[in-house]
């Protein structure tokens, strides 16, 4: 029997530390709208590395509400998430255009709010069963200021993907320390020159911010009510230093992989490409689907001191309805569908997505052996992003990718390149209010 079948009792919550929105200026809903029961609803969601599995599973949701609603029909269509900050918020300028429900990041909930782009479905929400027993923090991640904006998907956190053939062979352990970690990635680069050592990529914020975390630094730290950039301290830098001394030829070269996101290094371990990578629990069913199948395994990322774990991004997906909808009941239910507990237990069959159900997260880490690392990365203690809505324009802005690459490229030295984008950090924040 699969996970969302066999759900245990609920047991207290994991803690993701730091999924705290914040409480900007938020848009009218009250307006009456139209709302139709029948149509065509459209849905926006993630495009996965591998996402076959996902399309299956929200198939068979399709289904089930088609058959539930005579009349509605559910055309979904999946989205890149680098690109997602344009087509989102095009999607608000021009309603006619819009879906009716998306998949969004948790670190988008206060500026897609401030926007005026989602459904304040408090109501619908608190009324909902299975609410009670969302993890308090990813219910946390759709509030805002006090209202809620969709429902939790899933949550997720990264660890350290390596191959075992490949440290077998070269007699080597997993890291337990940063500096061990860049030590073994160099050493598996020189001793193998076909492979990545530790496959790292200039765009890839959420592997790179765990050595800045690890090192002291934080990206942002709370001032006056707002937010003030906090990426060019010196403990910051040390951060920056760290990850930055992995581009070059003796572990992943920088023409290669500046340009590198995270879905790129996760399908390049896959592909048996690299001996480490970093990559999500929401990674597992790609890395299965690849080369590496059954030569692989997975432990937290080392922080600096031996046998510490980097502090991971709290990260996670949520399900919302946009406020420009014309067929709200309907896509309320559909959000309560897909963000359901059966659907988020088949997510994690198919997928690796750990569920935001207390009761069902617990059913999962006793299925499924891959999932401990990714556990004890959450109870280690983990990071967010500043909780404001100027968050959405610094990431659509490629702010760090862009201060990550300019150090990778040589452009700048780490104090320049991170002195700049603190002061365009700052310019967001300010303009946020």
């Amino acid at each position: 029997m699969k996970l969302s079948a066999r759900l245990a009792a609920p047991v207290a919550a994991l803690a993701l530390a730091g999924l705290t929105a914040c409480a900007p200026q938020t848009s009218d809903n009250s307006s009456a709208k139209e709302d139709e029961k029948t149509g065509t609803l459209r849905v926006w969601l993630f495009q996965e590395v591998s996402n076959a599995p996902k399309e299956k599973v929200v198939d068979q949701v399709v289904a089930a509400f088609q058959k539930a609603h005579d009349g509605a029909k559910v055309e979904v269509e999946y989205i890149p998430v680098e690109t997602r900050a344009q087509r989102i918020k095009a999607a608000f300028n021009d309603p006619k255009s819009a879906p009716d429900v998306i998949e969004y990041g948790n670190t988008d909930t206060a500026g897609y709010v401030k926007d005026g782009g989602l459904a304040d479905v408090t109501t619908e929400f608190n009324d909902w069963s299975e609410a009670k027993d969302s993890d308090p923090t990813a219910r946390t991640s759709v509030t805002v200021d006090g209202k809620i904006y969709g429902a939790p998907f899933f949550v997720g956190v990264r660890a350290l993907y390596y191959r075992t053939d490949v440290f077998a062979e070269l007699g080597l352990e997993p890291p337990k320390s940063q500096d061990e970690l860049i030590a073994t990635a160099k050493q598996i680069r020189a001793a193998k020159p076909d492979l990545y050592g530790l496959v790292v990529g200039g765009a890839y914020t959420y592997g790179a911010m765990p050595f800045v975390w690890a090192n002291g630094g934080e990206i942002a730290e709370g001032k006056g009510g707002s937010y003030a950039a906090t990426i060019d301290s010196a403990a910051a830098q040390k951060g920056i230093k760290a990850y930055t001394s992995l581009f070059g030829d003796d572990n992943c070269p920088a023409a290669k992989c500046a340009g590198m996101g995270g879905n790129d290094t996760v399908t390049a371990f896959a592909a048996g490409k690299a001996g480490m990578a970093i990559g999500g629990d929401f990674s597992h069913a790609a890395v299965e689907a690849g080369k590496v199948k059954g030569k692989y395994a997975v432990v937290p990322l080392p922080g600096v001191e031996s046998g510490s774990v980097a502090p991971a991004f709290a990260g996670g997906n949520n399900i919302g309805v946009l406020n420009s909808t014309t067929h709200r009941t309907l896509a309320v239910d559909l959000m309560k569908r897909l963000a359901s507990k059966e659907t988020q237990g088949e997510l994690f069959d198919a997928m690796g997505f750990l569920p935001t159900y207390t009761d069902v997260r617990t059913e999962a880490a006793k299925e499924e052996p891959f999932i401990e690392p990714f556990v004890k990365t959450l109870s280690s203690g983990t990071k967010f992003v500043p909780a404001s809505p100027a968050w959405a324009q610094i990431d659509a802005a490629l702010v760090l990718p862009t201060m990550f690459q300019e150090v990778v490229s040589g452009k700048k030295n780490v104090a320049e390149a991170s002195g700049d984008a603190a002061r365009q950090m700052n310019d967001a924040f300010g303009s946020a209010g």
